[in-house]
């Protein structure tokens, strides 16, 4: 079986922020999608080790902004390879806003956001899923959204050139970290982007 196979779905990304008792937070998920029309619902997947997970359960609110082909790495990097619960992604940062639900969206390298209010949660082991209620939503750009497939050919940096050294790593496919070893354990998650070891490839450096 080749886990690759599933590098071919059409991802987009997106920021999912959210706030409770005054806690903001965001994080990056490729997990989101219109469900219904009439009326309007979405539908979002969460990791629950995530900061923003459980502000989203606990407020039952949340913010979509989606990225667009004009965002940086930084904007990946800054939401998706450090966690909430050490920093305050908000603190300091300016490319964003408050929208009428009083949640932030982020507004450099996006072309829209969504506003939603949580009516059910279904339990997946590792995630939750979240379907919601659209409050709201506005265009902020033409320009077209980042799907998994241009942010890893186009965004995501590319790996320093290897040289001969006769050692062996695994670098993780989704962000670029590198574990030193023979053997990765089947256990293992990326620090920084908190994949699987089943995202890992290995290499020779």
């Amino acid at each position: 079986m080749d886990k690759k196979t599933m590098y071919k779905l059409t991802y987009g990304l997106f920021v999912l922020t959210a706030a409770f008792e005054g806690r903001d937070s965001g994080c990056i998920i490729n997990t989101a999608g219109q469900v219904t029309g009439e009326p309007n619902r979405i539908s979002i997947t969460v990791n629950k080790a995530n900061l923003t997970h459980d502000l989203v359960q606990s407020s039952g609110r949340f913010n979509i902004s989606i990225l667009s082909e004009e965002a940086g790495f930084e904007v990946f990097r800054h939401f998706g390879f450090q966690s909430g619960r050490d920093v305050d992604k908000f603190s300091g940062y300016k490319d964003c806003e408050r929208s009428a639900n009083g949640l932030y969206y982020v507004t450099a390298g996006t072309n829209g956001y969504i506003s939603a209010t949580v009516e059910q949660t279904v339990d997946l082991g590792s995630h939750t899923m979240f379907i919601a209620a659209v409050d709201d939503m506005e265009v902020l750009s033409g320009a077209p959204s980042a799907t998994y497939a241009y942010y890893q050919s186009s965004i995501k940096p590319k790996p320093a050139q290897e040289t001969a050294g006769g050692k062996t790593v695994w670098r993780c496919t989704v962000c670029g970290y590198v574990y030193e070893g023979e053997e990765l354990p089947a256990d293992f998650v990326c620090p920084l982007c908190k994949h699987p070891a089943s995202d890992f490839e290995k290499a020779a450096l």
